[in-house]
């Protein structure tokens, strides 16, 4: 099967033939109808997190069609429509017993320490194929399982009540469902920082109040929006230092900032002023749960969580394409999310 793989860090993605995976008894093989390109992707690319063993086929937003099952899988049949979670877990040790599945002890994640979805097929174990509505697109359904899980899991962090107020440092894949996933916990106000106008005018068409970044001092737009109090709630899904410590200072009495964005730069923190004084918190955010994703997929099933403006682009399964869209990414182009299909 074609897969588009990485091979070298520091270098473009390569197109190789490799394999169709084998599949085991509690496994199931499906056919990739669309895989996301994430940031993340484009950090593995650039050696930001380490990426092992190489060859890497990457892709961790993964839908597509069970092609065949395992002896003992009995959750999905050939011919059902899956989006995968992208975390390959035990299921017996303690962080998995607990629900926190991300910080298994032999865990692995698609694309980034076991092949991933920029393949024709892919093998999971059963329990990571989360079946797919006939009402979400295979491209839609793909981008569920990072940026919208992420963002669902980021606000799970942050504890957003009803009421609350809500700013999003960041109008990509994950800020755009973000906006979306506050309101529809309650965020009784949600605001979009960015630089990006088209990104910002999107923002704004999902209901969130846009803060154009390069105008001036977000945070201070942000308290005069606010009435001088700031936010309940910040969400920081950029990775720049200077978004987070602004996400950290647009903090209300009490407010939580969390911290989605990976950067390799440390943060630095006025802890008196920004985070003892008004009793802040700064919160991290690592991936997203399982048991998260039946939420997550009945709200894009409803509507709730609408997709259609956010995938902006398709491009098939060829290195000069895929790479093309990870150069935009490190530029931060207008693609919201750009999603492959086989």
């Amino acid at each position: 099967m074609k897969a588009v793989r990485l091979v070298k860090v520091g270098s473009p993605l390569e197109l190789q033939e490799i394999p169709v995976p084998q599949y085991g008894e509690r496994e199931v093989l499906v056919r990739v109808r669309a895989a996301g390109i994430c940031h993340s992707d484009v950090h593995y690319r650039a050696g930001k997190s380490p990426v092992y063993p190489l060859p890497m086929t990457l892709g961790h937003e993964v839908a597509g069609v069970v092609e065949a099952v395992g002896s003992q899988v009995t959750r999905v049949k050939v011919g059902d429509r899956v989006c995968l979670h992208y975390m390959v877990t035990c299921g017996n040790c303690y962080y998995c017993s607990t629900g926190n599945e991300q910080f298994c002890e032999k865990g692995v994640m698609l694309g980034h320490y076991t092949d991933g979805g920029y393949a024709e097929f892919i093998a999971v174990p059963e329990r990571n194929a989360v079946k797919l509505p006939d009402e979400i697109p295979f491209e839609q359904g793909a981008t569920l399982m990072c940026a919208s899980a992420t963002s669902l899991h980021a606000l799970r962090k942050s504890r957003l009540k009803g009421g609350e107020t809500l700013a999003v440092f960041g109008t990509g894949g994950l800020g755009m469902s973000a906006i979306q996933l506050g309101r529809a916990l309650g965020a009784s106000d949600v605001y979009a920082v960015d630089i990006n106008p088209a990104k910002l005018a999107l923002a704004q068409d999902l209901g969130a109040v846009p803060v154009n970044a390069s105008d001036g001092d977000p945070v201070e737009a942000i308290r005069k929006l606010t009435g001088g109090k700031g936010v309940d709630v910040a969400l920081e899904v950029i990775g720049l230092p200077v978004t987070m410590s602004q996400a950290l200072r647009s903090l209300n009495v009490f407010g939580r900032a969390v911290i989605v964005g990976i950067s390799e730069k440390p943060l630095e923190v006025d802890t008196y002023h920004h985070l003892l004084g008004p009793e802040t918190e700064l919160i991290g955010s690592n991936d997203h749960l399982l048991q998260e994703l039946p939420q997550l997929v009945e709200f894009a099933r409803r509507g709730v969580l609408d997709l259609s403006k956010i995938v902006t682009r398709t491009v098939p399964l060829e290195a000069g394409a895929i790479n093309d869209v990870m150069d935009g990414l490190e530029h931060f182009s207008d693609d919201v999310r750009a999603v492959i299909v086989p």
